[in-house]
């Protein structure tokens, strides 16, 4: 297979990715772009919109297998997992199987997009706001999305909206209390054992935790859970690929708010 991983920082989506890469031992290409320089809209012969720009996750990772461009981090785990032949990332079991698929969906259409909106406020607002106009004018005339388009600008012209950072805020903390009941029984890994849930989870909620402290201190578990995924070694490569010192705080936008709460 002929393939190369176009990734930013491993953090959020591309963290997923990269640690997935490392669990299943593929030996793919990897590429950093500089999300926040708009290099993900302008790959080297990639034509194709919706895998350059109408993703859900924004600026997510995207993958070019044989000519083709992937995106979307959950989809892409598992793509890698069953390329290597079955790495481990996801129950053979169909209902195990299932199980884990809707946590995942659980995760990317709620706290990834609350994350997101809470790290790029906090670590990427104040550099896309130093941006000239000139040149901010140039990255977003790249992007062919609409939405995508509309959150660069907001971050950009510091239009926040005091709203929806509270109730970014309580979907972290919801995520929380959900880890937490789910590790209630003593397990160490979300589903029972080690799959893409673990990876796309910690990919959002790691960086949170200096955030938001608050929303951790009731939830022993999951900072236990968190402790150990973060020492696993398909995370410490994952984070070996950082050309930053805190890739944790590396954001660029991310996922649309969900409109439905």
């Amino acid at each position: 297979m002929s393939a190369i991983l176009y990734h930013g920082e491993p953090n959020g989506a591309s963290l997923t990715v990269l640690a997935a890469l490392a669990e299943s031992g593929l030996a793919i290409e990897c590429r950093h772009i500089d999300l926040l320089a708009g290099e993900r809209h302008a790959l080297p012969g990639i034509s194709d919109s919706i895998a350059l720009d109408l993703g859900i996750e924004g600026e997510g990772p995207v993958l070019v297998a044989d000519g083709e461009a992937m995106t979307e981090s959950v989809f892409l785990a598992q793509y890698l997992d069953e390329a290597a032949g079955g790495a481990g990332l996801q129950p053979t079991d169909a209902f195990a199987r299932w199980e884990m698929m809707m946590w995942c969906r659980q995760i990317t259409e709620r706290l990834s997009p609350a994350a997101a909106l809470l790290g790029n406020v906090a670590s990427a607002q104040a550099a896309l706001a130093a941006i000239p106009a000139e040149g901010f004018a140039d990255i977003t005339a790249s992007i062919a999305s609409d939405d995508l388009r509309e959150r660069w600008q907001a971050l950009h012209d510091g239009r926040i909206d005091a709203a929806q950072i509270a109730d970014s805020e309580a979907k972290v903390a919801a995520a929380v209390e959900r880890c937490e009941k789910q590790l209630v029984d003593g397990r160490d890994w979300l589903m029972g054992s080690f799959s893409i849930a673990d990876l796309v989870t910690y990919s959002w909620l790691a960086a949170m935790e200096p955030l938001l402290p608050q929303a951790f201190t009731a939830a022993p578990r999951t900072q236990a859970w968190l402790a150990r995924t973060t020492a696993l070694p398909c995370i410490q490569a994952a984070f070996a690929r950082a050309t930053v010192p805190d890739p944790l705080r590396a954001w660029a936008p991310g996922p649309e708010i969900n409109r439905w709460g």
